[in-house]
């Protein structure tokens, strides 16, 4: 015997997104329509913008004169080098003979000498600095000439994943602004939606929450199509909705043929308790004292009626478990038992039942 639920959902792509552009420009060309199915990484459209391209010859005119620079750095950091080498050598010199023979060279002199060595020590330093801030210039340039090649990437629009276009905003002429912002206006060129796997939010009751789990199966019926498809519990919210105190369950279902269209409406069989090998007797037999007992009217082997209490436990649309009071086999009254007595004595007929049904 199993209990269930039937929730309806509507069917939602797995995942679907409006394809903004990066930049603004003119539509160039767009190689897509409403129903094209398009694989991950395809071009959708190509803009144009012609000033991006001056942009980026003005880059590279950059990027060469900073290695111009460079060029001339090392340069003068050679010059500058000679020089200080040159009085360095001088100042050595100097500095021997007015140790070697005191008088023979005036201190002036190699003070002096001194000087113009420190002097060519100082402007080597900055020949050397001067390198490094031209090589740093490189740099900037490089990365300014690599953005404005990313900007020119951003013309051709592709495929974020495989999907179906859905709607096409777009065409040849337009001008489109760049989708910078999720609060920007400006005019996305499809919107691609992925089919092959479809997604439906049931709002489970609350009272049914502690039955849901991951990995759990559903049948999931589309009344249009009159056929029943396979789903399963992929994830829920796991919060409870203050409003309508219902807890949203996501199925996901396969959808490889295509045969299902979002928008669809499906009934979804949700299993909330399930028991194999129990006692149960038809509901038409059963007197309802309260949810969990009753009382049950059999005929005994001396064809005599008797009352039976009994403790019921789970029931479907037909049928209800029996959890104690009965044993397997006992005849049970279904008609009408307003006229029964216990211990009258009765002529049995048996019923035709229809078999439980399964889900």
């Amino acid at each position: 015997m199993s209990h269930s639920l039937v929730v309806t959902a509507e069917f939602r792509p797995f995942q679907e997104v409006e394809v903004m552009s990066k930049v603004a420009g003119y539509v160039k060309s767009i190689g897509v329509d409403v129903g094209d199915r398009v694989r991950q990484g395809q071009v959708l459209a190509v803009l144009e913008v012609p000033e991006m391209t001056d942009d980026q010859t003005r880059a590279r005119s950059t990027v060469s004169r900073s290695q111009a620079e460079v060029t001339h750095a090392e340069d003068e950091l050679q010059r500058a080098e000679a020089t200080r080498q040159m009085t360095h050598l001088s100042y050595t010199r100097l500095a021997e003979v007015a140790k070697q023979k005191p008088g023979l060279v005036a201190q002036q002199e190699v003070d002096d000498a001194h000087s113009r060595d420190l002097v060519a020590e100082a402007q080597v330093s900055a020949a050397k600095s001067a390198v490094a801030t031209a090589m740093q210039q490189v740099q900037v340039s490089n990365s300014d000439l690599q953005r404005t090649k990313t900007l020119m990437d951003y013309l051709s629009v592709t495929a974020p994943f495989a999907g179906v276009i859905t709607k096409r905003y777009a065409d040849t002429g337009s001008m489109i602004q760049a989708g910078t912002s999720s609060s920007t206006q400006a005019m996305p060129l499809v919107r691609l939606s992925d089919n092959s796997l479809l997604r439906l939010i049931l709002p489970v009751p609350e009272s049914a929450v502690p039955t849901v789990h991951i990995g759990q199966q559903v049948d999931v019926r589309v009344p249009t199509l009159n056929r029943s498809f396979p789903g399963k519990v992929a994830r829920f919210a796991d919060r409870i909705s203050q409003a309508t105190r219902t807890m949203d369950t996501e199925v996901d279902v396969p959808n490889s043929a295509m045969t299902l269209i979002p928008g669809m409406f499906a009934e979804v069989n949700l299993t909330l308790d399930s028991r194999d090998g129990v006692l149960s007797v038809p509901v038409t037999a059963v007197d309802l004292a309260n949810e969990t007992s009753g009382r049950v009217t059999v005929v005994t082997a001396e064809n005599k009626i008797a009352v039976q209490n009994v403790v019921l436990g789970a029931e479907d649309a037909s049928r209800v478990e029996i959890k104690s009071g009965l044993n397997p086999g006992d005849m049970v009254v279904t008609g009408n038992r307003a006229s029964l007595r216990a211990g009258q004595q009765v002529r049995p007929r048996l019923a035709e039942q229809s078999a439980p049904a399964t889900r």
